[in-house]
């Protein structure tokens, strides 16, 4: 079992950065590719980024390239989510998801656990 727990979420004017933390617990999680995803209301969860175990390789949704930057210290078992530049689009409850292994992609579907989120609210 892998337990998540999200922190950082909140209220921030358009334009402003937030820093997301999600630490994890139980099984090794330093071999888990970490996933953030979001969800605003009305609409369906979405992927945001992910990075591998190493850190090495990440990926990012179009909507969030360039402005968001996700990053991990395994040794503190905490996967990082810097949100720059943001905007009211960017609503949404944040989710940090965890996959055993393989490699970095955006699908839900290929995610194991999951976190209970973190809002993120963007006001203009």
């Amino acid at each position: 079992q892998v337990q998540l727990v999200e922190s950082g979420g909140g209220l921030v004017q358009a334009g402003g950065s937030l820093r997301l933390s999600c630490g994890a617990s139980g099984r090794a999680f330093s071999s888990h590719v970490m996933g953030w995803f979001r969800q605003a209301p009305g609409k369906e969860r979405e992927f945001v980024a992910a990075i591998a175990w190493s850190g090495g390789d990440t990926y990012y949704a179009d909507s969030v390239k360039g402005r968001f930057t996700i990053s991990r210290d395994n040794a503190k078992n905490t996967v990082y989510l810097q949100m720059n530049s943001l905007k009211r689009e960017d609503t949404a409850v944040y989710y940090c998801a965890a996959r055993l292994g393989g490699t970095v992609v955006a699908g839900s579907e290929y995610y194991d656990y999951w976190g209970q989120g973190t809002q993120v609210t963007v006001s203009s």
